[in-house]
């Protein structure tokens, strides 16, 4: 298997969305329609993984978010100020093409989510995802993602834990 060396930047009009196609047709659909008016509206922020500097290869998305602290496990929230919510950002959607599946870019992707959210000068306490199903559920925990006590398919990451010295 050879290496695509990949660019990540933020999803502009000049990216074809079209030839994408990911196992989920939400998250196709999401990146061909809606992606770019969230975008617009400042709802949410896209990134993708160029191959060859114009093929989509991956993306994700991320918007600021809060978690309610009464949410998080005791061990954690004891430990936070105690205001009704903390700052998070939530990364709404990943998704890798078809033909770049087994390369790494799924995590590539999501190390690239955390540096972004972990060194943004606006404050946040954790990366939120909402997983979609058990393979999901099971990458996110495979990188550290803590599932809130009572929404176990909801997973977060201390940022923290991933900023550089």
């Amino acid at each position: 298997m050879s290496r695509v060396p990949f660019q990540l930047v933020p999803l502009d009009a000049a990216h074809d969305r079209a030839a994408f196609h990911s196992e989920s047709e939400a998250l196709n659909r999401y990146l061909r329609e809606q992606a770019t008016q969230d975008i617009r509206r400042r709802v949410a922020a896209c990134f993708v993984a160029l191959a060859d500097g114009r093929r989509i290869a991956g993306y994700y998305t991320l918007a600021s978010a809060s978690l309610l602290l009464t949410d998080l496990p005791a061990r954690i929230g004891k430990k936070l100020p105690r205001y009704p919510t903390v700052p998070a950002v939530r990364m709404g959607r990943l998704a890798v093409d078809q033909t770049f599946k087994g390369q790494g870019l799924g995590g590539a992707l999501l190390a690239d989510a955390l540096d972004r959210a972990a060194n943004s000068e606006i404050a946040a306490f954790a990366l939120i995802v909402d997983a979609k199903d058990e393979a999901a559920e099971a990458f996110y925990r495979h990188h550290g993602f803590i599932a809130l006590p009572d929404s176990p398919r909801t997973l977060f990451l201390p940022l923290a834990t991933v900023r550089r010295p």
